[in-house]
């Protein structure tokens, strides 16, 4: 699921990167192997199998090196184009935007949250944040 979202996330960028600008940032782990690992027993391969493409046998970054390094390979994973910023250590991005595991957000020029998702991977509707961009562009 996860991994079509990310698919259907790509598309919408390619139709609308040159109108609105995408930035996808990559927050703190959501299974890492030393924190809420699925496990290699059948859940852990059934999730993984379900949800993404994206490395589930990574251990959660302790410093803001390996928080990109995760983060880069996330972005060849999942394949997507967009730019990709890496939350900090602190996690501020992750707590303001209450975005764990995974969000799609729309904001406007002004600041103003247009379009919250809802938390994923079973929250995350693509067709959803790609209404909410169209209706924003032809109100522009």
């Amino acid at each position: 699921m996860f991994a079509t979202a990310a698919g259907s996330l790509q598309k919408i960028y390619e139709q609308y990167h040159d109108q609105i600008q995408f930035i996808n940032i990559y927050i703190r782990e959501a299974h890492a192997r030393d924190a809420w690992w699925l496990g290699d027993g059948v859940i852990g391969k059934v999730m993984r199998r379900l949800f993404s493409r994206a490395a589930y046998d990574v251990d959660d970054p302790r410093n803001s090196a390996e928080r990109h390094e995760v983060a880069s390979q996330c972005r060849l994973a999942l394949h997507l184009d967009m730019l990709m910023l890496v939350d900090d250590e602190d996690d501020s991005t992750n707590e303001a935007y209450a975005a764990h595991p995974t969000r799609f957000y729309f904001i406007d020029e002004q600041g103003r949250v247009v379009y919250a998702g809802g938390v994923g991977p079973f929250g995350l509707r693509p067709w959803e944040l790609k209404k909410a961009i169209g209706d924003y562009l032809a109100r522009s």
